[in-house]
């Protein structure tokens, strides 16, 4: 069973028992973090799309720890000017490992009575 979350303006995939490196998050390691939009839940053979999220789905993970990404280098030179700027920048990074998918429930059913309608 894997899910498909948003957060921080990206999607991540994510399954049971998996470790992800996403945006910053506030908290401190240890902590208790729920996922409330779900864009996708994939497990026993079938498949709910959300539009735009499925209705009752969650993802809860637990943050391992607040690290920062690697170092950009921002290099600007203008040539026959002597002109240049150099700045750098480090990301705020949280990892968090994936505990536990929560199903879409009444949606889901709903999806499956459907399908063995048509």
């Amino acid at each position: 069973m894997f899910a498909v979350i948003k957060t921080g303006g990206k999607q991540y995939r994510v399954a049971a028992d998996e470790t992800i490196t996403i945006m910053s998050l506030a908290g401190e390691p240890g902590e208790s973090v729920t996922f409330g939009e779900v864009l996708m839940l994939t497990g026993d053979g079938s498949t709910q799309l959300g539009a735009p999220s499925v209705a009752g789905a969650s993802v809860t993970g637990t943050i391992v720890e607040q690290k920062r990404g690697p170092k950009v280098i921002a290099f600007k030179k203008r040539r026959r000017k002597n002109s240049k700027r150099k700045r750098g920048h480090r990301q705020d990074l949280t990892v968090i490992k994936i505990t536990g998918i929560e199903g879409g429930g009444k949606a889901g059913a709903e999806a499956k009575a459907t399908k063995g309608a048509e």
